[in-house]
């Protein structure tokens, strides 16, 4: 089975890419599932009902996020019915929405777990403990595929979670800082791991904002509005190979489309 996990989406450049892509790349590398970070849909930050909506409509089946899921006041009713959108699972009790998706391919239970760092970050429930919670839960719901997007800082924090999860879930894919980082492997336990996927958006930008804003912060320390780039865009994103049967990754490659002009 091959899933392919799109990273992260800013804007509608991002959005874009993604509609322009998506449906080669599922006949090129026979794609079962398709999971993406939306977070970022709306303008750069946050993620609407109709951003989201977008997204499945083009072909997605579940929606990760991280730290900019409240940004817009809209999402919280939304992601209360809407479970293929989902927020990292260590928020504390009573946030709205939830933290993984459980959804079938082929036949195939596969689990979508969504989880946020401490470090640099905020101090949200720990993400070590909840995972082992939530994935012993997946299992028990029948999954046998388990994709955890981590919404983290910090590359040591990701890269620790990577090994304290090998052998118990098929990939560990790290997401925030929209750099995508070459460390791509597979652990001895069996488990997929990249420091981060990267970035679907504007290429010529500050992870997807305007250059120019983005340096003026830097010069001056004064808060700036910060607006998605103009210009090419760029599609990021992994595809993790994985046997049904064990649970283990069999492959993970890195994707790389553009820059080109949206």
């Amino acid at each position: 089975m091959n899933i392919l996990f799109v990273s992260d989406i800013v804007g509608s450049p991002g959005r874009e890419m993604l509609k322009r892509h998506l449906p080669a790349l599922r006949d090129e590398h026979s794609i079962s599932l398709v999971v993406t970070n939306g977070e970022n849909t709306a303008g750069g930050f946050g993620i609407t009902p109709q951003t989201a909506g977008e997204l499945l409509g083009t072909g997605v089946d579940v929606i990760t996020s991280g730290n900019h899921i409240w940004d817009k006041k809209e999402t919280a009713e939304y992601i209360a019915r809407e479970n293929r959108l989902i927020r990292p699972a260590n928020y504390p009790p009573g946030t709205p929405g939830r933290g993984d998706a459980l959804i079938s391919s082929g036949g195939v239970k596969v689990g979508i777990l969504n989880l946020m760092g401490r470090v640099f970050m905020a101090n949200l429930d720990c993400p070590f403990r909840k995972a082992k919670e939530e994935v012993a839960r997946l299992k028990d719901e029948g999954a046998r595929i388990i994709i955890a997007d981590f919404h983290a800082e910090a590359t040591s924090e990701k890269i620790a979670l990577g090994r304290y999860l090998d052998g118990e879930v098929t990939a560990v894919l790290g997401t925030h800082t929209h750099v995508q980082t070459s460390d791509e492997r597979i652990f001895p336990g069996g488990t997929a791991y990249i420091t981060d996927v990267g970035m679907t958006g504007p290429y010529d930008s500050v992870l997807g904002v305007s250059m120019e804003k983005a340096i003026e912060r830097f010069l001056t320390q004064m808060p700036q509005r910060f607006d998605t780039a103009k210009g090419p865009a760029i599609l990021q994103a992994v595809m993790v190979s994985a046997d049904p049967k064990t649970g283990r990754a069999t492959g993970i490659e890195r994707i790389n489309i553009g820059p080109e002009e949206v």
